[in-house]
């Protein structure tokens, strides 16, 4: 995995946690990921040094506004490449997977051509 692949994956899982967390932790992000405490902790510091997350003396991790811009577009990406894939009898698991590779190597350009194309022949999200 890439080191913005990774970078984006944690931003992603942050605001993923914050939607049903009232507070995240990096505890919250190894059990997310399945991932060892340690490697959060060395991915926070680079997220942190990168002005993408800011973190609270307690241990409560927030994205930055450029943190959550990041965190929001994969996101975005994620969720809509899942249901498309699962819309054409792509398996759920199969999709997720698949949609988590394609978030990250599509250009911006690539990815509206594609939503704006879909969405005019009646593809909707879920």
């Amino acid at each position: 995995m890439r080191s913005n692949e990774s970078s984006e994956d944690y931003l992603e899982a942050i605001l993923v946690l914050s939607h049903c967390k009232p507070v995240v932790r990096s505890v919250d992000i190894a059990d997310e990921m399945g991932f060892k405490k340690s490697s959060i902790s060395v991915a926070m510091k680079n997220l942190r040094e990168k002005e993408l997350i800011y973190i609270t003396p307690e241990g409560f991790i927030y994205l930055t506004d450029a943190g959550k811009k990041i965190a929001e577009m994969i996101y975005e990406r994620h969720t809509f490449f899942t249901d498309w894939l699962t819309s054409l009898g792509v398996s759920p698991k199969t999709a997720a997977e698949d949609a988590c590779r394609i978030e990250h190597a599509i250009s911006p350009e690539s990815f509206q051509a594609i939503k704006d194309k879909l969405q005019k022949n009646g593809f909707t999200e879920s």
